[in-house]
Order: C-alpha cells, then sequence, then structure tokens
C-alpha cells in the first residue's frame, strides 16, 4: 500500500474514532423564529431543487470525504448506491492520487458506477495542473470540480504541502475547466479576504466549511508523532463563515458540522444554496450499512419537508425570510468581524 493510500484509510479510522454525534456547535448558538400559525401543508417536493442542470430531492449532498485505498472502495461504492437511490448529489474525496497513481481509479470511479446518471463531484488540491485535473474530470464523467483548500490540515500533517501559493493555479483551473468549479475548504472556514479573491476570479460555487464537525487538524494529529493539538483551534464557526458569504452576496455552500435535518435547515436560512454533510453520513453507513444510511437520509427529507411547513415555507426560496437570532458568544463574534 502506498503511503497515500494509507493515509486515505488512516484518516477514515480516525474519522471514526472522534466522531462525536452529540458534539457541539455554532449552530446551537442561531435560532430560529417559528410562526405558530404557519397555515401550510407539509410537502416533499417542497425541498426539492436543481444543481448542475439536473433535478435532485433535496438541497443537501453527500460531501466530499475518500477515495484512493481498498477501504475506501467499498465506502464510494455504498455511498454512491445511497444518493442514485435518493437523487442527491455526492462529492468524491481527493482524487489528486491518481495524477500519481491511476491505478486508485476504481475507487472513485465505482461511485459513477453505481450512479450513472447522478449528481457527481469531483475533488483535486489547488495545486493540481489543469491537464491532470481534466482528465480525472473526464474519466469520472464528473457534474463539477471541488479544489479543496485546506492550508491547516497540510501544516498538521508531517508529509503535508508547504507551498500555499494556490489563487494562480485556482484561476487557471476555472479559466480551462470544462465543468462548474467548486472550492471548498475542510472543515476551518473561510475568511471575508478569502472570499473575495474567489469572488474576482469568478468562482461559481464556494462550500465555507466551518468549523464544528470533522477536524483534520485533530485527524493529522492522530497520525503525528508530535503534538500539534493546539492547531485545532484555528477554524471560523460556520455560521460565521456563511454569514461573510452571505454578507458578500455570493452563491455558497454551507456544511462543517451539519448534524440534522434542522441544521440543514439552518444552513439555507443562512443563504446556502445547498448543504453539505460528510462524516455524519459515513458514520451512519459504517455502523448501520448502506441500508442504514439509506433509511436515514429518507428519513432527514420528509423531516426538512416537515420543517419547511412548520417554518412557514412552502418552498426553499422562502426560506431566507425566516428571522434568525443568536446566542451573546456567537453574536459578539458577528458583531466583531461580520
Amino acid at each position: 500500500m502506498s503511503i497515500r493510500s494509507k493515509r486515505k484509510e488512516e484518516h477514515l479510522a480516525l474519522a471514526q474514532m472522534f466522531f462525536d454525534e452529540k458534539k457541539k456547535n455554532s449552530f446551537d448558538q442561531m435560532h430560529l423564529l417559528r410562526p405558530a400559525l404557519p397555515e401550510t401543508v407539509v410537502d416533499i417536493d417542497s425541498i426539492k431543487t436543481e444543481m448542475f442542470n439536473k433535478n435532485i430531492s433535496a438541497p443537501f449532498f453527500i460531501n466530499a470525504m475518500t477515495g484512493g485505498s481498498k477501504k475506501s472502495y467499498q465506502v464510494n461504492k455504498a455511498l454512491a448506491k445511497v444518493a442514485a437511490r435518493e437523487n442527491i448529489a455526492m462529492s468524491l474525496g481527493s482524487a489528486s492520487i491518481l495524477v500519481s497513481e491511476h491505478e486508485q481509479l476504481d475507487s472513485f470511479y465505482v461511485a459513477r458506477e453505481e450512479n450513472p446518471d447522478g449528481i457527481l463531484i469531483a475533488n483535486v488540491n489547488p495545486l493540481t495542473p489543469v491537464k491532470n485535473a481534466q482528465t480525472i474530470v473526464n474519466e469520472l464523467q464528473a457534474d463539477a470540480l471541488q479544489i479543496h483548500i485546506n492550508t491547516v490540515q497540510e501544516i498538521s500533517m508531517p508529509e503535508g504541502d508547504r507551498n500555499f501559493k494556490w489563487i494562480e493555479n485556482i484561476r487557471e483551473l476555472r479559466q480551462k475547466i470544462t465543468v462548474p468549479i467548486i472550492v471548498k475548504e475542510v472543515g476551518f472556514g473561510i475568511d471575508t479576504s478569502a472570499l473575495q479573491l474567489l469572488q474576482n476570479i469568478n468562482i461559481e460555487l464556494i462550500d465555507v466549511a466551518g468549523s464544528g464537525g470533522t477536524n483534520f487538524a485533530e485527524i493529522e494529529n492522530g497520525r503525528n508523532k508530535r503534538d500539534v493539538s493546539y492547531l485545532e483551534d484555528l477554524g471560523l464557526p460556520t455560521v460565521i463563515t456563511a454569514l461573510k458569504a452571505q454578507k458578500l452576496g455570493l452563491e455558497f455552500i454551507v456544511s462543517g458540522g451539519v448534524r440534522n435535518p434542522l441544521d440543514v435547515l439552518k444552513g439555507l436560512v443562512l443563504g446556502g444554496k445547498y448543504v453539505g454533510i460528510a462524516n455524519t453520513f459515513l458514520q451512519e453507513y459504517l455502523k448501520n450499512g448502506e441500508d442504514g444510511l439509506f433509511e436515514e437520509i429518507h428519513a432527514w427529507k420528509k423531516e426538512l419537508a416537515g420543517l419547511v411547513a412548520i417554518y412557514g415555507c412552502n418552498n426553499l426560496d422562502e426560506l431566507q425570510q425566516i428571522k434568525s437570532y443568536y446566542d451573546l458568544p456567537l453574536k459578539n463574534i458577528i458583531d466583531q468581524i461580520v
């Protein structure tokens, strides 16, 4: 097994070890005002939407997790089957390994085999050459390309990259790749200056991916001989980084610590066009198998439709009319930096 494949397996194991389904985050300090008389009817069709010119049954999707190892082959196969059954989008983990280890293609392509007509999003690092990125998009028949930005993870990783001059290559990827581009943090949030840089180079969609869910500094510290746990608190909370994107008028995805359908609703109220869920769905699959994950996602869709109704809305377009308020610790941060 190569070093990169071994790292992929370690990431899966450590994500499971550190997973805490009751972990508190910024969503808990955000509250929505609910009308006691909503005058609505629960309708599962109220949460249907479109993504990359394809119809999907819900605005939430399976976000980037894995690929590039034997175990990730099985994970991606199961996740893709569930995505196909429930007609939701799926993003793969970083496929940059394919540049040097093309034999790992099956662990990614299995997702397209299991979901030939659904939305599949490829993922690469920000220094991936355009030619390689386009090859990955073509081979996976991807509907979009996600570029992950992850400085804190890289600096936490003994073998991680140390070159963070990324914006020019991201610009070239945006100019030359033939599918839509998503730029995604990996759980530490995106600040205003970075959002503006991405806005200036016409990135279509930004996944703000704030802190509150999987912490890749914690995961990398679990692989590290030296304690770098001080890096674990460097992230911007998901609610904060979403508010920053909303203020700039960007189209964005909310992810980072999404644990339940109410968190999904809050992400949409914050202005997110879609909401990404990774480790919560991964752990459901690891615990209860493919059928368990299918039942969970099916339940999330019904519950999200119920939430849309009890908050007085008839469709996703109306959600940003919902009023919200914040606990004082989070409101203090908002007042200082948003």
